[in-house]
């Protein structure tokens, strides 16, 4: 007999009334309603889900984040490379509080959980604004106008609106989005993608934590071999063997600790169940597609089984070169286009693509390769480099 500690036994069990039961009824107890529970998809939710209770969503988002911060931006216009700029002076001191790699990551960051970005001009008049910041994503809205395009962005807090109109004039809010094929005013973020593979990967997880909670093993059973005519355990048996297991045998302190048994009394262990042996390859796979969706490679997040690069270099250059700076350039022109517009210069703002060490390797390849090509100019060469034509001054110098 196999006995339930979660049900206490008795001697003598007591006789049911008889009463009318559905054949099946036993069988349908055993399993669940076959409904399946997702988070829910909200901005707050998804960031607690899938950036604060899920190290796979945490480090991808840090990974993008601090990389693309991190790039070297280097500001020009049709005819020259910008050593000293106000705008310049800016973006490496946007505020008191932050220095442009700070203010670039909470940028990115951002973008990456929401799939918007906000970036507020304070003391913006005439020429280039005295500060920049930052604004939570999941705190401002967007007010669309009569024609649909957005003529204000109210910004919450605490039950208080900050409404900043950009009707007239340039606006003082930037709003970077991500594409989104169904909304017109807000972008779309990774973690929308993820949301399932975070549910499956977070569920995997606690599985894993229950799973050591029981001295990293499934559940046995002790069955009660008695003498004959004494077919159950008596209610003082049954406690004391309660409390010794729940005494000595439990939890982690306990584990592997030898079991005494008398009286009749027998172990029998269960095995894991192929569905249990599942568990552990069902979560790499939910990591790879929680990094797929961020356009992390696996490899560079330590997850196992993945093959796609043969090395962890070429891991790492694929990464900047398919995820970092396809975002740091986008956000970066955008960022470049909104404060020329205070300015009415046309500038441009971008990664300085030399200065990349991950790049390195292409870098060299590609200026060895327009530098023997003799039948370009000087100027052609530099326009396929990236770098604004020589003026007079420098061939004249």
């Amino acid at each position: 007999m196999i006995l339930d500690f979660f049900r206490q036994g008795s001697a003598e069990p007591a006789v049911a009334p008889e009463q009318k039961a559905s054949a099946t009824g036993r069988v349908m107890a055993w399993h669940g309603s076959g409904r399946v529970a997702w988070s829910p998809r909200d901005t707050v939710t998804l960031t607690r889900t899938g950036f604060a209770g899920n190290p796979v969503g945490f480090r991808c988002v840090k990974m993008i984040a601090e990389a693309a911060a991190a790039l070297p931006l280097v500001l020009q216009d049709c005819e020259r490379r910008f050593s000293e700029h106000p705008l310049l002076d800016l973006v490496k001191a946007p505020n008191p509080a932050q220095g442009r790699a700070e203010l670039f990551e909470a940028l990115y960051g951002q973008l990456l959980l929401t799939g918007n970005a906000y970036v507020e001009a304070v003391g913006a008049g005439i020429g280039v604004p005295l500060e920049l910041h930052v604004l939570r994503s999941d705190r401002m809205s967007v007010v669309p106008g009569a024609d649909g395009w957005p003529i204000a962005y109210e910004y919450a807090v605490s039950g208080r609106k900050h409404r900043f109109d950009v009707s007239e004039g340039n606006p003082v809010v930037c709003h970077v989005k991500s594409f989104h094929p169904q909304d017109d005013h807000y972008g779309l973020s990774p973690l929308q993608a993820a949301a399932q593979a975070v549910d499956v990967h977070n569920s995997a997880s606690r599985w894993s934590k229950a799973l050591l909670d029981n001295a990293a093993r499934p559940s046995g059973a002790i069955v009660y071999r008695g003498a004959e005519g004494q077919g159950s355990l008596t209610n003082d048996q049954y406690e004391r063997l309660v409390s010794e297991m729940e005494t000595h045998h439990q939890g982690a302190r306990n584990a592997g600790r030898p079991m005494l048994l008398e009286g009749g009394l027998d172990w029998k262990p269960m095995g894991f169940s192929p569905s249990d042996m599942e568990f552990q390859k069902t979560k790499e796979s939910a990591a790879r597609e929680i990094a797929l969706a961020f356009g992390v490679p696996p490899m560079l997040l330590g997850i196992p089984g993945d093959a796609t690069f043969s090395n962890y270099q070429e891991a790492n250059r694929a990464f900047y070169r398919l995820t970092v700076l396809p975002l740091a350039t986008r956000v970066a022109a955008s960022v470049a286009t909104w404060l020329a517009g205070f300015s009415g210069e046309k500038l441009e703002l971008r990664p300085d693509l030399d200065q990349v060490p991950a790049l390195a390797a292409e870098r060299d390849t590609l200026w060895s390769r327009v530098a023997k090509a003799e039948f370009l100019s000087d100027d052609e060469k530099r326009d396929l480099l990236g770098l604004p034509a020589l003026t007079e001054e420098d061939l004249d110098g």
